[in-house]
């Protein structure tokens, strides 16, 4: 009778929490109010672009759910024959006019910017005063915004309509749309198919997480994390194929390095961010939390602060508090290269051959100690993320996987 009474138990609470996990996910994948709310603002004549009408007579479909935050809603997509995922933002994001260089005003009302009567030189400089604010001074800069102008002019009729302004000036308030645009040649940047509002739509990439095997969430809820951890490990792709993937993040970390339009900051490293194709080449699968370092430091400027968990901007961007003024410094604690060589250390460890073995995590753990506060630090970051990619294409590189 009492192992009876357990065992109903038992039922009972792994029913209510598939149910609150089911209520929850619910909850966090809304793609008809995504869809009616962009299609609204379309018909309305408020935005356009190269995936509205699709998007509007559904031959844009929505396929599996993969959100894990209500505000940011993705989904797995096809357009026509095209695999895609479609990201919409049912939250708005911080939207900025800017007024004058120094002037920042809070933008409320959705799609308001540019105002009808807008010319396409007043929306050029506009646009140049954002990225501006964003990335900083750059001698390039009018290039970008010659790319975005291109971007926004949808369906390529020769000209930039105030719809079609309105949806590119919502877009390029997001980061990862930005980056997207500033690293549309790069291999790792999964390809900007289209858009409409905020709302847009990018290449699929095959396999969504550096390693892991994929769980139904009403089992997953019930694995402890430590097991799950354990089982991750052993489903990754042979060696040889995770030398390459880390090889194609290694270089995604190259492009972001101080390139034509400065540093860019990846303020969360983890292995749901990234993904690669069946060639096992990289591919960025959320960008969402890669930052400006000028937009960063913008932030970080002047933060009060009693210890150095205040001056915590995301989990992996964190600066350190000067106690004499009681302010958050500007200087990121460890660079990218560091995040991403201790995301790597496990998963190019396990399985590493035995000649190989010791000089590899010997470079792993001076990478891994690297800081952005030392002296001649791009001299070092650039010699130790060379000797790896070094050491790991010297492995690959006779084999079918290179």
């Amino acid at each position: 009778m009492k192992y009876l009474f357990f065992s109903w138990l038992a039922v009972f609470v792994g029913s209510w929490i598939i149910y609150v996990q089911y209520s929850a996910y619910t909850e966090l994948c809304r793609g008809s109010d995504c869809k009616n709310m962009i299609c609204e603002k379309y018909k309305q004549g408020v935005i356009d672009g190269p995936a509205c009408s699709s998007l509007c007579d559904e031959t844009l479909y929505f396929g599996k759910c993969l959100s894990t935050k209500s505000i940011n809603q993705v989904y797995v997509g096809k357009w026509a024959e095209v695999q895609g995922v479609i990201k919409c933002q049912m939250e708005e994001a911080a939207h900025f006019d800017f007024g004058t260089e120094t002037e920042l005003r809070k933008q409320t009302v959705p799609f308001e910017k540019p105002t009808k009567g807008t010319s396409v030189e007043k929306f050029k400089e506009m646009v140049y005063s954002l990225v501006k604010a964003k990335l900083g001074e750059h001698v390039n800069l009018p290039d970008l915004v010659n790319l975005v102008l291109s971007a926004a002019d949808g369906n390529k009729d020769g000209h930039v309509s105030l719809a079609e302004a309105k949806s590119v000036w919502a877009l390029l308030q997001l980061n990862e749309f930005l980056l997207m645009m500033i690293l549309q040649d790069k291999e790792h940047t999964p390809k900007l198919i289209g858009f409409c509002g905020d709302l847009y739509v990018v290449e699929k990439v095959e396999y969504t997480a550096l390693f892991g095997v994929s769980i139904p969430w009403f089992i997953e809820v019930f694995i402890p994390t430590g097991l799950r951890r354990s089982v991750d490990q052993w489903f990754t792709p042979s060696w040889p194929r995770k030398a390459k993937i880390s090889i194609g993040l290694l270089e995604f970390v190259e492009d972001i390095f101080h390139g034509p339009f400065g540093n860019f900051l990846m303020c969360e490293i983890s292995s749901k961010n990234l993904g690669y194709n069946d060639k096992h080449d990289l591919k960025m699968v959320d960008m969402r939390k890669i930052v400006p370092e000028v937009n960063f430091k913008q932030q970080m400027v002047a933060h009060p602060c009693v210890s150095d968990l205040d001056c915590v901007y995301e989990a992996d961007c964190r600066t350190s508090c000067d106690q004499f003024k009681k302010q958050c410094t500007t200087e990121v604690i460890q660079p990218n290269l560091a995040k991403v060589c201790g995301l790597l250390k496990d998963y190019l460890l396990r399985g590493a051959p035995s000649d190989l073995r010791e000089e590899l995590e010997k470079q792993l753990y001076s990478c891994i100690a690297l800081k952005s506060t030392v002296n001649q630090m791009e001299m070092e970051h650039s010699l130790i993320l060379n000797n790896l990619k070094t050491l790991l294409w010297k492995q690959i590189s006779h084999t079918k996987d290179s």
